[in-house]
């Protein structure tokens, strides 16, 4: 036999080497194929990160958080600003919610912040301060002290938020979850305020919300179309705010809320918005419906701006509020403009 028919042993291996090599490669991209890419080992970390969920839209539930508060025995202040008082509180089953005193105190008045004088008063409550920890902080420092903050009761944290935000001087709001028009998807989180659910059911889950933290003169809507359309359901809820001296703020996201009407029959002191700030979330819509409010000041001496924890809207009324007084208006908070129970 010849060299070129017969090869010679070292060639014999070279070539089962590469059959083999070629094998391999083969059956590598017939796994990546059936099962995907391989991963390799490696380090990962679960990291939660706050979620800022959107006003008008869906708003993604969230675990409830444990009870931050189990009993209040002594008065708490934040700087000269009053946050908890044992004759303003009620034990209940959740913890702590809000009564009137024995001696008629309101934690309505109990809890409000100085108003200026001024012939033309406006009013801003901020909302969804809370769950995210970064912007509430931001919300607290860089707001003028007369604007209103609302806070959502989903963090055990929230109380240290209240705290600071009282010692600055803002009035606090409690956020109560309201059944929305498409719930469940729109869900405002555990224990919200449902159509159709019995009057102690609705109760139980009011006091769960007002027992998360203290020191909040008012309440107000964490979304809620459907359930401030329904007469039937919102009126033992805005009894139980009469009840306990708390006023109620529409935060005006609902046009056919009969909250207004509910309120006077049920003797609770309400307001409601005026302007909605950022329905469209840019400077000059946001800037727009701010001088809207001058012009309703002017007109019936008082207004009032609903807006959410959204940076923009947070810069634009810290923008705006710097030139308020030379224009000659004053911000104040929501309890110097409520309307009270006759």
């Amino acid at each position: 036999m010849t060299a070129v028919t017969v090869p010679t042993r070292a060639a014999r291996a070279l070539a089962l080497t590469s059959a083999s090599a070629l094998c391999a490669l083969a059956a590598a991209a017939l796994a990546i194929t059936v099962m995907g890419k391989v991963h390799r080992p490696g380090v990962i970390l679960d990291i939660a990160i706050p979620v800022l969920h959107s006003k008008p839209v869906a708003h993604k539930p969230v675990a409830a958080a444990a009870v931050p508060i189990t009993r209040i025995d002594k008065v708490e202040y934040a700087g000269k600003a009053l946050i908890a008082d044992p004759a303003l509180l009620e034990n209940s089953q959740q913890g702590p919610i809000p009564r009137i005193a024995d001696d008629g105190r309101k934690p309505m008045l109990a809890y409000a912040a100085p108003a200026a004088s001024g012939k033309f008063r406006i009013a801003i409550v901020v909302s969804g301060l809370g769950l995210s920890g970064k912007a509430t902080e931001a919300a607290i420092a860089g707001l003028p002290a007369a604007v209103t903050l609302a806070f959502e009761p989903y963090q055990n944290g929230v109380q240290q938020f209240v705290s600071e935000a009282r010692e600055k001087g803002h009035e606090a709001l409690l956020d109560v979850p309201m059944e929305p028009m498409d719930f469940p998807d729109s869900d405002p989180g555990p224990n919200t305020l449902r159509s159709g659910v019995e009057q102690d059911g609705n109760g139980q889950r009011l006091n769960w919300a007002m027992s998360r933290f203290a020191g909040y003169a008012g309440v107000t809507n964490l979304l809620g179309q459907r359930f401030l359309s329904d007469s039937d359901a919102l009126s033992p809820t805005m009894v139980q705010f009469a009840r306990r001296g708390l006023y109620f703020f529409d935060n005006g996201a609902v046009p056919q809320s009969v909250a207004p009407d509910v309120a006077g029959r049920s003797g609770a002191a309400f307001a409601q918005a005026t302007e909605t700030l950022d329905n469209i979330q840019s400077a000059l819509e946001i800037d727009r419906h701010l001088s809207a409010l001058e012009d309703q000041a002017r007109a019936h001496g008082t207004a009032i701006g609903a807006g959410f924890l959204y940076p923009i809207t947070v810069a634009r009324i810290a923008a705006w509020a710097k030139g308020l007084e030379g224009r000659g208006f004053v911000l104040v908070p929501v309890s110097a403009v409520v309307s009270q129970p006759k």
